[in-house]
């Protein structure tokens, strides 16, 4: 069953869109420009978190969307009803079929501001229509993704545990989230759901509640390790961590795990001062002979509090995070935009199209273009991002100059490199030509293509600027097309 249909009830998302693309859509009709060929790129113009970069993530959800893009009878009844529309719309969108064409950026590629992470050409009706979707899928994915990213990379190779479902802003928040922050590193979720759907694996241990149930808390530790003595993580902090929780786990390990020859187990601790209170538990458990027994820390996580611990020597194997991950609670937007780039004339000529503001960031890259990513070979580094008017090549046999579009006398020459497209075909004629990954192959696919990246690149704070530049030919055409808008 499609991961939609048993999270919403349904397949089709046709409705959730902005009522003003339906309006336009309408007016494009009238006007006789509906089956126009436009050209909308997708892009972002900055980092959450002042970040040095971000993780593409949405994919899959927008192309379940694009497949099942169509308008039900109730839709029609609906729009009937607001009295906007008439009968040759509505008919119009009684016979609706998709037939764009898609390029996107693959999940789990390290994303920069301004390049196109999502193109769309076709019918403008069609290529306007489907900006909400697109835009909400990616933004928020790519914004729990790379915030994901970040705790993952500050926990330095220990597990990072997606906790946040409780907190999260509404049901897809939790599952979609749970999936982006897969992509982005995490090792699992507390998110049932999320593993049915998606595969994420899920896992959890006990709350607080249980320890209370029982007379004692050491009763309650023993039955849990009865009950799954493969499984046996512990709450050690209801009470009182160092004088009751750890010793009642190491005795409850001590008569149950131990003469089943389980040596894997562990405790968590949700409370307090966790570097003091993990270094203590840490040399209790050693002392008793559970040096397997892994701890796990959750309560309030974020990549500066992890960073912080591991810098005063806490003794964390695991870290379970909630809601700074599933929200982004440090900045919760992901400002992607969805911007009409280029048209295509009756001899299907393409005619670059600009956005002009007196604001530089919202200015926008015009024309047909395609994004490169420049490698070192000798170090297989990414260098710096390289956008071209679609129908330019690289040579990677001669040396390629790359200048800064703002400031243009910075320029540096490239040798020995190699020249990577970013984007893929997604859909051809509204076709699905792209075959998606599984998520474990996106994960890995994360992990190999952010180490490509100067750490520099990934420093938390003030990282090193990651250079997106323009060919020569795209540099002309946008300074061409802002001269003539005065």
């Amino acid at each position: 069953m499609n991961p939609l249909h048993q999270a919403y009830g349904t397949d089709n998302l046709t409705m959730l869109t902005d009522f003003y693309e339906l309006t336009m859509a309408n007016g494009f009709l009238q006007n006789g420009l509906g089956n126009q060929i436009a050209y909308f790129d997708m892009f972002f113009r900055h980092i959450p978190d002042g970040g040095g970069m971000a993780i593409m993530a949405g994919v899959e959800q927008v192309v379940s969307y694009l497949r099942h893009l169509s308008f039900t009878e109730e839709d029609i009844a609906y729009l009937r009803s607001r009295r906007l529309f008439g009968e040759d719309f509505l008919a119009y969108l009684r016979d609706f079929r998709f037939t764009c064409d898609v390029w996107a950026v693959p999940e789990g590629t390290p994303i920069f501001p301004h390049e196109p992470i999502v193109t769309v050409r076709g019918p403008v009706i069609q290529a306007q229509f489907i900006e909400t979707m697109i835009l909400l899928a990616v933004n928020h994915q790519s914004l729990i993704a790379t915030k994901a990213n970040r705790i993952v990379r500050a926990a330095q190779g220990r597990t990072v545990l997606e906790f946040g479902s409780r907190r999260a802003q509404g049901t897809d928040g939790a599952i979609s989230g749970a999936r982006a922050a897969y992509i982005g590193g995490c090792a699992g979720t507390a998110c049932t759901i999320s593993d049915q759907l998606y595969g994420v694996p899920a896992g959890g241990t006990m709350a607080h509640s249980w320890v209370q149930m029982f007379d004692s808390q050491y009763e309650a530790f023993k039955t849990y390790c009865q009950i799954y003595p493969h499984n046996a993580t512990l709450l050690v902090d209801t009470y009182n961590v160092l004088k009751s929780g750890v010793p009642d786990a190491i005795r409850a390990f001590d008569e149950v795990l131990k003469p089943l020859g389980i040596r894997k187990c562990g405790i968590r601790l949700d409370s307090g001062d966790m570097a003091y209170l993990t270094q203590e538990a840490r040399r209790k458990l050693d002392a008793a002979g559970w040096t397997e027994c892994q701890i796990s820390a959750s309560n309030s996580l974020d990549e500066y509090i992890i960073q912080d611990l591991l810098l005063q020597g806490a003794k964390i194997d695991v870290f379970g995070v909630g809601e700074r991950m599933i929200t982004a609670r440090s900045e919760p937007v992901f400002g992607g935009v969805y911007k009409l780039a280029a048209v295509e004339d009756g001899d299907g000529k393409i005619i670059p199209k600009i956005k002009v503001s007196e604001n530089l960031d919202k200015i926008t890259i015009p024309h047909f273009k395609k994004t490169y990513r420049i490698f070192d070979n000798a170090t297989g580094k990414a260098e710096a991002d390289y956008i071209t008017v679609w129908d330019e090549t690289v040579d990677e046999s001669a040396p390629l100059e790359l200048f800064d579009p703002r400031a243009t006398w910075k320029r540096k020459t490239y040798t020995n490199f190699t020249a990577k497209p970013l984007q893929v075909p997604v859909f051809q004629g509204g076709e699905l030509v792209y075959q998606l990954p599984a998520l474990p192959e996106i994960q890995a696919y994360c992990r190999a293509q952010v180490d490509t990246l100067w750490d520099t690149v990934k420093r938390f704070e003030n990282p090193h600027t990651y250079y997106v530049d323009l060919s020569q030919k795209l540099f002309d055409i946008k300074q061409d097309l802002l001269c003539r808008s005065r």
